[in-house]
């Protein structure tokens, strides 16, 4: 009989450390970014619901996941345009759209939120799911620079909730971040490993930060921001001082680091705005780490809308 119980007790407790092998997903957001990421689980086979708030915006992102794939079928099927368009036909039968996501939530094995990159309103937007969702589903937000853990905090399921960073344009960068705070199961973080395996992305890992500096508990930026961000306004800082142009700055790193993109071309591709918006939020955390500094000539060229290639000027003009 004690045989019996413990054999029992072990296959409890192997069946509620198994993995979540996620099927259904829930994505909050169809900009650019969420709907990169639908356009993607779609096609590896996921059953996908992209969320926003009306239909003008997810008429307009399911018509970029269109041209999206249309792109992608001219390199995977070059000479076979009936796959091709099979392809195209299987991702968008797995992709339907909605306006409230709390109605569509109750299925879901995983929630990736993409909205804009404000505190309040994901706290928010995750709060009010975690009341609907099921027990199992994972929470994960897909923020570049604000605290996964803080963001867990707004919601009951802690140990289900983790960083799930991805990068732009989605369809096409290979990396992803999966950033797991300290309630984060291990159960939760490997299953984010394996979702991010099965869209065809190669994930690393990124440990919430248990610095005291850091007082909101995440690494800032996780790893590819943290790094990029400070090396970015350290070229603006360079012209500021007056110790470079900004074209020679950009020569210099394409052409002694091989990098694709100099800093100020790279800021103008990602977006001035961007760039700003996570350097001042670290700057609040940090205010003594001179890595952190706000840029006067940044924060200038942001309130004159100069924001870089979406608004056809910033460092450089764009026709």
């Amino acid at each position: 009989m004690a045989f019996a119980t413990r054999q029992l007790v072990r296959f409890a407790s192997t069946a509620a450390a198994k993995k979540l092998v996620v099927k259904h997903v829930t994505v909050i957001g169809g900009g650019l970014m969420g709907a990169g990421i639908a356009q993607i689980a779609a096609a590896t086979g996921h059953t996908v619901i992209l969320v926003d708030q009306s239909d003008e915006i997810l008429n307009k992102s399911k018509k970029g996941i269109e041209d999206g794939l249309k792109r992608v079928t001219k390199k995977k099927f070059v000479d076979k345009p009936e796959a091709g368009a099979e392809f195209i036909e299987k991702t968008l039968k797995n992709l339907t759209t909605s306006t409230d996501p709390v109605s569509v939530v109750h299925s879901t094995d995983l929630v990736i939120e993409a909205i804009l990159e404000n505190l309040a309103a994901k706290n928010e937007l995750f709060k009010t799911l975690d009341k609907f969702a099921p027990e199992h589903t994972i929470f994960a937000s897909n923020t570049s620079s604000l605290p996964i853990t803080e963001i867990a905090n707004s919601t009951t399921r802690q140990d289900r909730f983790a960083g799930l960073h991805f990068f732009n344009p989605v369809p096409m960068m290979k990396l992803v971040e999966v950033i797991k705070t300290p309630m984060t199961s291990q159960k939760t973080f490997e299953s984010l490993m394996d979702f991010s395996k099965t869209l065809g992305k190669n994930p690393v890992s990124c440990k919430a930060s248990t610095s005291q500096n850091f007082k909101k508990g995440d690494t800032p930026g996780f790893i590819v921001n943290r790094l990029l961000v400070p090396y970015l306004m350290e070229g603006v800082r360079l012209f500021e001082r007056g110790d470079a142009s900004k074209e020679d700055i950009d020569i210099a790193m394409k052409l002694g680091a091989s990098y694709p993109m100099g800093p100020f071309e790279l800021l103008d591709y990602v977006g001035l705005d961007t760039c700003k918006y996570i350097i001042d939020g670290w700057h609040v955390l940090e205010p003594d780490n001179p890595l952190f500094a706000p840029s006067p000539l940044l924060n200038q060229l942001v309130e004159e809308k100069k924001l870089g290639k979406k608004t056809g000027e910033g460092f450089y003009k764009y026709k």
